[in-house]
């Protein structure tokens, strides 16, 4: 049997693994669940990385691999030696790292870890005896509240389902959970679907349905183009067998549909805030109302739930209502009920940094975006607020803001530029909205950054005002993390808040634009 061939027929938990080579890239994880997974299947692993948490790297030799930390500038002297059967990369490996281009050089087969779980994924089989169900959900935004939304609705539907993937489970964790699940909602990032785009045939994912949510701009220092990114994120729909959803308002969800390679039978599934036609999910009277899963597409419909009774979970925001029809499409096309999904919107939180609603005092509302780390969700964020004070700015990797500003600058009352960088913020708003005052916070300690903004916003805000921190940019240049951006944020609100206002975090919402 050629090496070839062998790897074909690896499409099962129970075929031969045993004495395979394969170099796992990365130790995080990701790439921890990846070389565990291999060291169980009796595969021969040797993990490359440039630096690993302690706590991976102390199992590594527990588990039965080989660990090699060493610069990769080039393919190291032990990857190498090893003469690799597969590379399985972590998805933090761009194409142009040095060494993804030597494995692609030496035609080694290489992976991510998608690929391998799915070849895998009968470890733990439903009663009929058959794999989880998978639904792949992508998007330049939303993606992880939509996971979590489409979770939700199916474990409300009596199904046992899991979120993973990207939103911080890995799926191989999930694939070999002992207690098994019907359906695995796997949030898939750019990276991780270029992976995935390298291969098709035996070990090429087929997912129940698929979502792109929507498109714009973005990693394109990883992907080198936005044409490539762009292809990345149409491999979502690549083998889907029953919807393939995209949003009807975003052409390039569209165009992506209409050019997938899908199976026999799948249909295309739009969404929108406008009146939905047959086949699609959107918006009547207020209702959120389904004419895609129900007998007659052309005469009936089935109501979802209705925009009064998710705006009372704070949930109205258009992009949300988007978020939640896209996930509604998902779940319909996995048979669920319509009461059901109504059942779980009614229950449904959204995460920390995600339009959340710091604190209200002396007329002010602060809400934290931080999470908002590229323009188009910048852009979904302050489309859901009329009056704002927006703190913007970070690291931009490689987008341009100036579409972002020209677009929706005006709407603010006040910016408020942060970030080591700050020249692309201050030269946008000088070309595309002169009259909008622009307020730089200077300082390059982080631990000064988020006191001398809400300063500056208190000087700039009044009465019915949303200060709202919506960076449309990563967060590295000066944070952590995202989520520390957003927790230094609500630090300095809530102690400016204690200082001598009065908190009214239990009033109503703030006004929606």
């Amino acid at each position: 049997m050629t090496e070839s061939s062998r790897l074909d027929a690896l499409t099962s938990w129970n075929a031969d693994w045993k004495g395979l080579r394969v170099a796992v890239l990365g130790l995080a994880a990701t790439g921890f669940s990846v070389a565990d997974t291999l060291t169980e299947l009796g595969a021969e692993v040797l993990v490359v990385t440039e630096k690993s948490a302690a706590e991976y790297a102390q199992l590594i030799p527990v588990i039965g691999a080989r660990l090699v930390e060493t610069s990769l500038e080039r393919a190291p002297a032990d990857l190498v030696e090893f003469a690799p059967d597969v590379v399985i990369a972590s998805p933090g490996f761009p194409p142009s790292h040095p060494v993804i281009r030597w494995v692609r050089e030496q035609n080694i087969p290489l992976w991510g870890d998608i690929e391998l779980a799915w070849r895998v994924r009968d470890k733990v089989v439903r009663p009929d005896g058959s794999p989880a169900e998978w639904i792949f959900i992508t998007g330049t935004n939303g993606k992880t509240t939509t996971t979590r939304l489409t979770a939700t609705m199916l474990v409300a539907d009596g199904k046992r389902a899991a979120p993973c993937g990207n939103i911080g489970v890995p799926v191989l964790d999930a694939v070999r959970d002992p207690e098994g699940f019907d359906v695995l909602v796997v949030e898939l990032s750019s990276h991780q679907l270029w992976y995935l785009s390298l291969n098709d045939g035996a070990g090429a994912p087929s997912p129940l349905a698929a979502a792109c949510l929507n498109f714009a701009s973005d990693h394109l220092e990883w992907h080198g183009s936005e044409a490539a990114y762009w292809q990345a994120k149409a491999a979502v729909y690549r083998n889907t067998q029953i919807a393939c959803v995209y949003n009807k308002s975003d052409a390039e969800t569209m165009r992506m549909v209409e050019e997938a390679d899908v199976v026999d039978g799948a249909r295309a599934i739009g969404f929108d805030l406008g009146v939905p036609g047959p086949s699609d999910l959107g918006i009547v009277d207020g209702i959120l109302a389904d004419r895609a899963f129900v007998e007659n597409r052309r005469t009936s419909a089935a109501e979802i739930t209705t925009i009064d009774r998710i705006a009372a979970r704070g949930l109205a925001a258009p992009h949300m209502v988007e978020n939640i029809l896209a996930a509604s499409a998902l779940v319909r096309a996995a048979g669920a009920n319509p009461a059901s999904i109504a059942t779980a919107i009614d229950t449904f939180e959204l995460d920390p940094h995600r339009i959340q609603i710091v604190g209200r005092s002396g007329g002010i509302t602060w809400v934290d975006d931080s999470k908002a780390t590229n323009p188009h969700a910048a852009a979904s964020s302050l489309a859901a607020f009329s009056s704002v004070i927006w703190v913007l700015g970070g690291l931009f990797k490689g987008v341009d803001i100036d579409a972002l500003v020209r677009d929706h600058g005006q709407r603010a009352k006040a910016i408020i530029a942060i970030g080591i960088d700050r020249d692309p913020v201050t030269a946008a708003f000088a070309r595309h909205a002169p009259d909008v005052p622009v307020f730089e916070v200077d300082h390059a300690h982080t631990d000064d950054v988020m006191g001398r903004v809400v300063e500056l916003a208190v000087g700039a805000a009044g009465d019915g005002d949303v200060v709202l921190l919506a960076p449309a940019a990563a967060s590295f240049d000066q944070f952590t993390t995202y989520s520390d951006r957003g927790d230094r944020f609500q630090a300095a609100v809530m102690k400016w808040i204690e200082r001598g206002s009065h908190d009214d975090t239990d009033g109503g919402s703030p006004e929606l634009g």
